[in-house]
């Protein structure tokens, strides 16, 4: 028996990392899920993946595409609501980060970093709406960069700031059909995403440097380490079962106590 069993979810930007790291747990649950991502080569080893631990009766399902496009959106839904008619879980992880501290950031970053982390988040529940059931479990991705100040990272903590934001709104607007709405906010986790934005960090030695180090933009955890997906995917875990069944608007930390303490 899984946590999941019988379970229909949509886990966005699942093509690595934390995304991938859920999807893989959800399966692993019992759950069949839906897969996005803008990398068919990323996506379909990430469905293989995904099969790999699915209980008898679960699967992964690849859907390419992008979550700031609405066309793809739809076309996305309607792939759900025709294989399986419903969603129970959706996961809207999909984001990007660029560097880019103030007096250097571009309109280009601005609106590839605005139209995937938040546009994107706003459409992908929107459009889910009519395809969840009752009791359903609304999982938004925020960041610990959005409580506390990360030098050179300002859209993006915007971005997520205002996805914890949509939370407490959202939940408040679906607690009558029953959908509970919640923000996972990681910290530090290995990601392929995270190693990318390091390497875009001025070095220490650099003196325009404005990244508090060369090779932390983030100040280092209380445990003494960044976390795993898996990690965020156990926490994912939880706000999507029924041993969460009576929180939401919440928000949740995986972040190795680094806001904390």
């Amino acid at each position: 028996m899984g946590q999941l069993d019988n379970k229909t979810a949509l886990v966005t930007g699942a093509s690595s990392g934390i995304g991938l790291a859920i999807a893989r747990r959800f399966a692993a649950e019992g759950a069949t899920v839906y897969l996005t991502g803008r990398r068919k080569a990323a996506l379909d080893a990430a469905v293989e993946q995904v099969g790999a631990v699915a209980q008898v009766g679960a699967r992964g399902i690849a859907v390419q595409g992008d979550t700031s496009d609405l066309g793809d959106l739809d076309r996305l839904f309607v792939e759900i609501e025709n294989r399986s008619g419903r969603l129970d879980i959706v996961v809207a992880n999909a984001g990007v980060g660029d560097y880019g501290p103030l007096g250097a950031i571009t309109e280009e970053e601005y609106e590839r970093t605005t139209a995937i982390n938040f546009k994107g988040t706003v459409f992908t529940v929107q459009k889910a709406l009519p395809l969840l059931t009752a009791g359903s479990s609304v999982l938004l991705l925020s960041s610990s960069s959005a409580l506390r100040a990360a030098p050179g990272l300002g859209v993006y903590a915007a971005t997520k700031a205002a996805i914890r934001s949509l939370a407490r709104t959202w939940a408040a607007e679906l607690a009558d059909r029953r959908i509970r709405v919640n923000a996972l906010t990681p910290g530090p986790v290995e990601t392929p995403g995270l190693n990318g934005l390091l390497a875009a960090f001025p070095h220490a030695d650099d003196p325009t440097a404005v990244a508090p180090t060369a090779a932390e933009p983030t100040p280092p955890t209380p445990l003494g380490r960044r976390g795993r997906p898996d990690e965020v995917a156990a926490t994912a875990l939880y706000l999507a079962g029924d041993q969460s069944t009576f929180t939401t608007g919440a928000e949740l930390l995986v972040d190795g106590g680094a806001t904390q303490l």
